[in-house]
């Protein structure tokens, strides 16, 4: 996850007992556990290897963190409330992926025309002159097809849809990379300005590549 929700009110409440060294151990820990979606390091040398952690003090501030708000088990050090967020993220993830190709599957059968192509046991499609031809590329098309649904259903302005599937099959951008920038980019304050004035359309999203855009540094929480 390149994102997640930090409640101030919470964690203020949940840390007041922190020193100002651990308050920055535990905003990188739980980074990286976010970050990663898996446990941090048990081993205590890669765990401060990964973090820098380089003085005794800094050291300590770790272990102290750890102690406090991370279960240490055989895989790693995990955090019972990061897992339950990053299963969320997932869950939802994945039921946008369903929905869109659930979406442009019906749009596929309801047209209702038939393209007299045919296709045997082997895989393989035949056209009604029997003449062989491999489905690789109608397959790689459907995949497209299924994958800019997928994006349209997920961004927030729906304009010129047309305009934007021809940068989409154009560019072809990975399904999955795209979904995790939107994640963080439909919560970016910048999008939603003035009721939403600022939200590029999808097809100028797409063609400058905006899911390689950084999260910014301020972010709204």
């Amino acid at each position: 996850m390149h994102y997640y929700q930090y409640n101030i009110a919470d964690y203020r409440k949940d840390t007041t007992h922190l020193s100002l060294l651990e308050h920055g151990c535990y905003r990188q820990l739980l980074d990286q556990y976010y970050l990663d979606e898996k446990p941090l390091p048990a081993d205590e040398d890669k765990l401060f290897r990964l973090f820098n952690a380089r003085t005794e003090d800094e050291k300590q501030a770790m272990r102290n963190v750890l102690l406090d708000f991370w279960t240490k088990t055989e895989s790693g050090y995990v955090q019972g409330r990061s897992d339950r967020e990053i299963q969320t993220y997932k869950e939802r993830l994945e039921t946008a992926s369903k929905a869109g190709r659930l979406s442009a599957e019906k749009r596929a059968n309801s047209n209702g025309r038939s393209t007299g192509v045919d296709l045997n046991s082997t895989g393989v499609q035949l056209t009604t002159n029997h003449k062989p031809i491999t489905n690789n590329l109608i397959t790689n098309n459907q995949y497209i097809s299924k994958d800019f649904e997928i994006f349209w259903q997920a961004f927030p302005k729906k304009k010129k849809k047309e305009d934007a599937r021809k940068a989409w099959n154009t560019i072809r951008p990975n399904i999955e990379v795209v979904l995790k920038a939107l994640e963080w980019q439909k919560q970016s304050p910048e999008w939603f300005k003035q009721g939403g004035q600022f939200i590029p359309y999808p097809a100028s999203w797409i063609r400058s590549h905006s899911w390689e855009d950084e999260r910014s540094v301020l972010v709204t929480f």
